[in-house]
């Protein structure tokens, strides 16, 4: 925890200048992806599609990039930015059927079978309730490496394409190490299937600096007020279960933070230092 407590009061203040601006702490809407002011498109050669980041994300994405392209890795988002709108449209999706709902191994789950509770949680394990999404903030985003995809071809992220011989497996191994040895630049994953009920998730990867303070400005209540008049699917079992949901599939605990914040205040100290 010393690596939190010794972050968060510089963060708390953190002010960078960044494509021309000063960036400051978001806003609650920004927080709940009603706003998209706080977040910048990316180069084209950063990403598959049409992708966008908070500044201090790319900034830090760019030192990555270029480390993992030394390694022999062309790392690009898929996805990055996501409206609350976006958000709704997939988690509708989900809850109406027409779109496939997952279970841990990622196999299609009949949800014709589930009543409103069970389906909410099935749902739960793979996409986020929309306003409390880590990718309204534009500190998260999915990765992989470019160099091993087919032209046409849909980018499908699974964990088993993560390990042993999978198709990424090289890049995550590589980005284990990184993040091990406190060279990702502040970069974590928060999905790992510990502290979090969300299903680990080893492409996705967060700007824990900047992530942290969203995590802390995040009001609950604002987004209950959201989701009164959002039109949500199984919304009922939503605002029964709001605290419950936020607690098991929000909340990343502190300690994964840690190393990363830890890790990026001393490379924020060393380059004011070398300045």
């Amino acid at each position: 925890m010393r690596g939190v407590d010794r972050f968060v009061d510089t963060v708390r203040c953190f002010r960078i200048h960044a494509v021309g601006e000063v960036i400051a702490i978001l806003s609650c809407e920004q927080l709940l992806g009603l706003e998209d002011t706080h977040v910048v498109a990316l180069d084209a050669a950063w990403c598959l599609g049409d992708c966008r980041l908070h500044p201090l994300t790319v900034q830090a994405l760019a030192r990555l990039r270029a480390d993992a392209r030394e390694a022999g890795f062309d790392l690009r988002v898929v996805s990055g930015f996501r409206s609350f709108e976006r958000q709704a449209a997939i988690w509708n999706a989900k809850a109406s059927g027409l779109r496939p709902v997952l279970d841990a191994a990622e196999r299609p789950i009949d949800t014709s079978t589930l009543d409103d509770a069970a389906l909410l949680f099935a749902i739960l394990r793979w996409s986020a309730l929309p306003g409390a999404s880590r990718h309204h903030w534009g500190t998260d985003m999915d990765v992989v490496d470019a160099t091993l995809l087919e032209p046409e071809r849909p980018v499908s992220l699974k964990v088993a394409d993560t390990r042993d011989e999978g198709m990424f497996a090289a890049l995550h191994r590589w980005l284990d190490e990184r993040i091990a040895s406190g060279q990702a630049h502040g970069f974590f994953r928060p999905y790992t299937g510990t502290g979090c009920k969300v299903a680990p998730e080893p492409w996705h990867l967060s700007f824990a600096p900047l992530a942290w303070v969203c995590q802390r400005s995040f009001d609950p209540l604002a987004l209950a007020t959201v989701h009164r008049r959002a039109g949500l699917a199984l919304r009922a079992v939503i605002e029964a279960s709001r605290e419950q949901i936020l607690q098991g599939y929000f909340d990343v605990p502190a300690a994964l933070y840690a190393r990363a914040l830890a890790d990026y205040a001393v490379a924020m100290e060393q380059e004011v230092g070398a300045g």
